[in-house]
């Protein structure tokens, strides 16, 4: 043979060493199914995120032939909410007040769709309700909001602000906005915008079990989700129908440690939010993972609050995935502190089918990790070591009384 095909034999030999060893040091593999083109989704299962890092950087892609190990590159994607935020000029074109309140007119510079209006207003510890108008000519007006509430709290229990005016779609050429307050409020500025927001798409997480108790003054509600995930939204179900405003606190956990009183739970704050009866409970989480939450809500004085639900979601996330060689492909996860992948294909632009399949999946094997060979002791019985020991000791005796005769 010659030495070059020697060389790249051994290189062959080498690499798919490397990738296979590489293979085996994650910690479950999951066969995928229905591979017929270049390009294809694969949308990760619930299951999967037991045994993923936290922040997700130990998913891999290998094809296994007859006699190499490849990686197949990927895209990953998280489907998150888009939001095309627009600011929309206008002026203001008079301040008039009568009973009813304090009136603002604006006019909209250019005819835009409008669907938001955030009022930034300097008082504190107000409870107000508005009425938003639209007109084209100022004689007809058309009512978009009414008695829609707006406060400020702030004490030493809670410091809570809710001053922007959400409301469907309008295209007009004035806005009326009557403040009802006994006094001017201290209006510092106002901003017209066309929210447009694409929406997230969730997966439903199964709660294993769900229970609110009372301690002190605080409302606990524990969860137990059936499996570890990452948490992008909680929404909390009160059946109340009172006015209500409560801090929360929300917490996940993070280890346990077994006294001899039991189980001690350590927690660790993922969000602090207010409950209040004039916005939905739906709260946004930072993709913490996780499985046991405890939602904490300060009822300081008041009676508690009753809750009868509790749903958790996530984000859905999938990997886009390019095929180049035929192989039997799996999803592979589970390796602690692995680094996150350097493809190609998510720094350029590189053009992607619009419709790509999303592939199926096989059962979940753990990948068997080579056991460990231990060097046996050299004399696994002492009366061998005494032996030796003896023999030893003898020599160095006899060999010293013959130098010490010669030496005589």
């Amino acid at each position: 043979m010659k030495p070059n095909n020697i060389l790249f034999l051994f290189f062959i030999v080498l690499t798919t060493s490397f990738c296979y060893g590489q293979m085996k040091s994650y910690s479950k593999k999951i066969e995928l199914k229905g591979i017929e083109n270049q390009w294809h989704t694969i949308q990760l299962p619930n299951e999967v995120f037991q045994n993923m890092n936290s922040n997700l950087t130990d998913i891999r892609v290998y094809g296994v032939t007859a006699t190499d190990t490849i990686e197949a590159p990927y895209i990953h994607n998280v489907s998150k909410a888009i939001d095309a935020n627009s600011f929309i000029s206008f002026n203001l074109l008079n301040t008039v007040n009568n009973a009813k309140g304090f009136f603002y007119t604006y006019e909209v510079q250019e005819k835009e769709t409008i669907n938001e209006i955030k009022l930034s207003i300097k008082d504190t510890n107000f409870n107000w309700l508005v009425t938003l108008e639209g007109s084209q000519n100022q004689q007809e007006w058309f009512t978009l909001l009414d008695d829609y509430r707006i406060l400020s709290i702030m004490n030493d229990q809670t410091e809570y602000s809710f001053t922007t005016l959400k409301f469907s779609d309008a295209n007009f050429k004035f806005y009326r906005l009557l403040i009802k307050s006994p006094e001017k409020p201290n209006l510092e500025s106002v901003k017209i915008l066309k929210k447009a927001k694409k929406a997230p798409q969730y997966r439903d997480y199964t709660n294993r079990s769900f229970n609110v108790f009372e301690e002190e003054k605080n409302t606990i509600i524990n969860v137990d989700l059936k499996s570890r995930a990452p948490l992008n939204l909680l929404e909390l179900s009160v059946d109340d129908k009172i006015d209500y405003y409560r801090p929360i606190t929300i917490q996940y956990l993070i280890d346990s440690v077994k006294t001899e009183k039991g189980y001690h739970y350590n927690y660790r704050t993922m969000a602090t939010r207010t409950l209040s009866s004039i916005e939905e409970n739906s709260f946004q989480l930072p993709g913490t993972m996780a499985q046991k939450l405890r939602i904490i809500v300060s009822n300081n004085d008041n009676q508690p609050l009753i809750f009868s639900n509790i749903s958790i979601k996530g984000y859905i996330h999938s990997l886009t995935t390019r095929f180049t060689e035929p192989a039997t492909y799996f999803l592979v996860y589970g390796k602690i502190n692995d680094k996150s992948p350097n493809y190609d294909i998510a720094k350029t632009s590189i053009s992607i089918p619009e419709n790509i399949s999303s592939l199926e999946f096989g059962d979940t094997i753990n990948i068997p990790k080579s056991a460990i060979k231990t060097t046996p002791p050299l004399f696994e019985n002492q009366w061998w070591l005494w032996s030796i020991l003896t023999i030893i000791i003898l020599s160095l005796g006899y060999f010293t009384i013959r130098m010490m005769k010669k030496e005589i």
